[in-house]
């Protein structure tokens, strides 16, 4: 089964409208399986919520977390248990403070990395010197509330070109929630998981093997047929609210390679040599046309090198 995450929240312990205890109201209405906490450069919601949680005994889970928001970007934290001071980071070095995040076993990631900057928001688009990605572990690559073609489009086409290059860095997106948000026929992030399994650790294997998946609704699974010479796609309806499907004969898949991008019916086999040995492969679900305006999925990365079936199959 897929775990719906919204993973990117704020409450009245930083700068938003919603208390601990509304932002859950809010998740657990919307049917979110687990919702981030990450408040800016704080955790005190923490114990807040942990207390609600216990007292509810609902089965809705939070991830822990924070969002660093500095002049020079904001970086955002998951599984984090407790605060990792950042009151001397340096621009020129922020590798330093996503390793000494990663030293406390939480996940370190790039948050928004085009959002508008000075004179809008100063602070928000990530211009860090970073030349190191090896210490990144995801990138939000759609903050549903920032313009697609100026922010989020940028983010995606950043992930994929580290990714196609061979860096084992996961996506994300989220809401950046500070109020009552409309969520339906937004990016949500989905990922494999148990019923009453424990979400930090499921998150945190779905991060490092990337298998994160972002969808408006279903989520397209991408599977190797025993002879592994063809592709097959399934559609996994998630049932996530808010989410209008349309007809189904009108979606399409594309392949994106280092090299080129592929088009293929979901409902045909793709020949995996057509692919001509790439080792890394990012599939897309879209509507009828390929336009980013009717992306409905990215899914997880495929890892086709030296390998007779795709990982977790």
């Amino acid at each position: 089964m897929y775990k719906r995450l919204e993973l990117h929240n704020h409450t009245t312990e930083s700068d938003a409208s919603l208390t601990c205890e509304d932002l859950l109201h809010w998740m657990e209405a919307d049917q979110v399986d687990a919702f981030g906490l990450t408040d800016h450069n704080t955790i005190s919601g923490h114990p807040k919520m942990q207390k609600l949680l216990q007292e509810r005994s609902l089965g809705i889970q939070c991830i822990y977390g924070m969002e660093y928001t500095t002049y020079y970007g904001h970086i955002l934290c998951l599984n984090l248990k407790e605060y990792v001071p950042w009151e001397t980071i340096d621009r020129r070095r922020p590798e330093l403070l996503f390793q000494a995040i990663k030293k406390k076993n939480a996940l370190a990631g790039i948050a928004h990395p085009f959002s508008y900057g000075y004179p809008f928001a100063r602070g928000c688009r990530f211009e860090m010197e970073l030349t190191d990605y090896s210490c990144v572990d995801f990138i939000e690559i759609f903050n549903n509330p920032e313009p697609l073609h100026q922010v989020n489009e940028k983010g995606l086409l950043l992930w994929e070109d580290l990714v196609l290059k061979g860096l084992p860095i996961a996506m994300t997106c989220g809401m950046d929630l500070h109020g009552r948000w409309e969520m339906g026929d937004q990016f949500a992030t989905f990922i494999p998981g148990e019923p009453g399994g424990d979400i930090s650790a499921e998150l945190d294997l779905a991060v490092r093997s990337q298998k994160t998946c972002i969808s408006k609704g279903p989520v397209l699974e991408v599977s190797m047929t025993p002879d592994s010479r063809f592709l097959t796609f399934h559609l996994a309806d998630t049932k996530k609210p808010g989410f209008s499907c349309p007809d189904a004969s009108g979606y399409l898949v594309t392949l994106k390679t280092p090299a080129e991008t592929y088009t293929a019916a979901p409902d045909r086999m793709f020949p995996i040599d057509k692919l001509k040995g790439a080792e890394y492969v990012i599939p897309k679900l879209y509507y009828k046309t390929t336009d980013i305006e009717n992306l409905i999925c990215v899914a997880p990365v495929l890892h086709l090198a030296g390998q007779s079936r795709l990982p977790g199959m």
